[in-house]
């Protein structure tokens, strides 16, 4: 078969710059727009400290969140919400502890719509959630991010069963290190996280402290004849966890460590030598 000499010739018709921008308000008003009017603004913000205590340290954070919003809402607390179509809560959480870790020092920011004395807040809260998550004390937030006053935590392993003298000696062998690395799966994939330099003291003791005696009593746990191990790490990104620090000394000792019972004794800026102060004051 034979073609023509001359070539195809296609021409498509493009659109002008004045037809693009006529365009702009018809699609503006195409856009959907929340109908009422919007929320309240926030003129107060409130922090709060409570406790993970027994079988409250299973639950994850989503968990925690939902709990949260159950109990502001039962509260009847004046909470600021954000605009749109889904609004939801203004809460600020910091560095949650790990699932299946206790801790006597989580931290949250509340937003609200008016000016609400914290005491009332805290036992209103405390009435609303379930046990195990327990209002510690409620304050006026002061200048600057909470986030950022929480530099480090105070961290309390107890190994039951295990002499003081063999974790003392794990102890030893990972503070002799300059560096010690664990892999933790992420969504990424493995990544290998330094644990010994967030490290900044340790101790370990055959009587497990009284600082522990209320996560003791809320899981029916004896820790007679336990080992104990206290931390002061400092927060890195991504934060290191217990569990990672008692592989770490497993892995360093050569010891075959059991599993312990972790929790966060305190959390906030650090003080001389490395002591965890209060970052509600």
């Amino acid at each position: 078969m034979a073609f023509a000499d001359s070539p195809l010739v296609m021409e498509f018709a493009t659109p002008t710059r004045a037809e693009n921008v006529a365009s702009v308000p018809a699609m503006a008003a195409a856009r959907r727009v929340p109908e009422g009017p919007a929320p309240d603004p926030a003129v107060q913000k409130q922090w709060v400290r409570y406790a993970k205590r027994g079988r409250m340290r299973f639950t994850s954070s989503r968990d925690f969140q939902r709990a949260l919003e159950r109990g502001l809402r039962l509260a009847q607390i004046p909470m600021a919400y954000s605009a749109g179509f889904h609004p939801h809560p203004k809460i600020s959480y910091a560095n949650a502890a790990p699932t299946g870790v206790a801790s006597e020092a989580e931290y949250v920011e509340l937003s609200v719509t008016r000016e609400v004395d914290p005491a009332e807040v805290g036992s209103a809260l405390a009435a609303a959630l379930p046990d195990g998550l327990d209002i510690v004390h409620v304050t006026v937030a002061g200048t600057g991010s909470l986030a950022d006053r929480l530099v480090a935590s105070r961290w309390q392993m107890v190994f039951q069963g295990l002499p003081a003298p063999d974790l003392q000696l794990a102890l030893e062998a990972f503070l002799a290190r300059d560096h010690v690395e664990v892999t933790r799966v992420m969504k990424q994939g493995p990544r290998a996280i330094e644990v010994r330099e967030p490290v900044l003291g340790a101790e370990v003791s055959d009587t497990p402290r009284r600082e522990g005696a209320r996560d003791r009593a809320a899981t029916g746990t004896d820790h007679s004849g336990a080992a104990e191990l206290l931390l002061t790490v400092r927060h890195t990104t991504p934060t290191v966890r217990p569990a990672e620090l008692w592989a770490a000394l497993g892995e360093v000792s050569g010891l075959d460590l059991p599993r312990p019972i972790s929790g966060r004794l305190a959390q906030g800026p650090l003080g001389d030598d490395h002591a965890v102060l209060d970052p509600l004051t």
